[in-house]
């Protein structure tokens, strides 16, 4: 007989999850699960199911998160979902701490939460250090690679030397941020699906699509690997506004306008961290039966 399993649906800035207290319930195969819940028509629908959980280590940390995409693969970190978590824990009474620390498989991330009439109106997520050279993630481009992809090659903006405006971020997850002309008008679908599995990325790779649009905003639109189309991400955030103040598009304080909203981005010259913050909401709540075994 198949199990209950209590569930709420939240988002950040639109990057929608379903989240379950694994604090009460067990999910003995979260990719089944996350695969089943996650179809928009038979199941709850979502961009995946987020565990949260006791931590591995105590003393570094107060909750863990576990995050699975909708095709079932378990991602590193997102940062939207971490927002959600801060919420999650302090409007449910579960924990009144207003700085949460957070495990996830990209490290344990520090939440604030910043309230307004006692509830979580927004939160800040230290999410450390960005990288660039990560050989598991990223194995390199030739300066003209990206010309493969005949769709993308016009749209893309250009370095002095030719070289297309583009460049590998990794924020625990790997990312690969392009600055094009019109971001509005790509194909993110063909484009993200073939760009996602290039050989250049090992474990296959989150793809932004960014255009400054304003003095010191990015409208960014984003592919998830594992997902597809989402409506915010909040690693691809950070690894945006990191892209663009590397490469000269604009300052170490960014605001990044995604599909579901806008987060703030800050690239601290101070100890090379990256603040995210940004929104979380509650959608809804309900009560589902774990998918059965085939």
């Amino acid at each position: 007989m198949s199990k209950t399993i209590h569930f709420t649906k939240m988002h950040g800035a639109g990057n929608d999850y379903i989240y379950v207290n694994t604090l009460l319930y067990n999910i003995p195969d979260p990719s089944a699960a996350s695969i089943a819940w996650s179809k928009p028509h038979t199941g709850i629908g979502s961009d995946g199911l987020v565990l949260i959980g006791k931590p591995k280590d105590g003393e570094k940390a107060d909750y863990s998160m576990r995050i699975f995409n909708a095709d079932g693969s378990e991602a590193m970190m997102c940062g939207n979902a971490s927002r959600c978590i801060a919420k999650y824990l302090y409007e449910k009474g579960i924990t009144d701490k207003t700085t949460i620390r957070l495990e996830t498989l990209s490290g344990v991330k520090i939440l604030s939460l910043h309230l307004k009439a006692g509830k979580v109106e927004s939160v800040t997520v230290d999410m450390l250090e960005p990288a660039f050279d990560v050989k598991e993630q990223y194995t390199g481009h030739t300066p003209d690679e990206l010309n493969s992809v005949k769709a993308l090659a016009d749209h893309v903006l250009r370095t002095e030397d030719g070289k297309p405006k583009s460049l590998f971020v990794s924020m625990g997850n790997p990312h690969y941020v392009i600055f094009v002309d019109d971001v509005q008008h790509m194909d993110i679908t063909t484009l993200g699906k073939l760009l996602e599995r290039e050989k250049a990325f090992p474990q296959r790779c989150n793809i932004e699509f960014a255009q400054l649009v304003g003095e010191g905003k990015l409208r960014t639109r984003v592919w998830e690997r594992g997902s597809g189309i989402t409506m915010a991400c909040g690693t691809g955030a950070c690894a945006t506004a990191v892209a663009a103040a590397k490469l000269g598009v604009c300052g170490r304080h960014a605001v990044i306008a995604m599909d579901g909203g806008d987060l703030d981005i800050t690239w601290s010259p101070n100890d090379n961290h990256v603040y995210m913050t940004g929104p979380a909401a509650f959608a809804f709540e309900g009560d589902i039966e774990l998918p059965e075994d085939k």
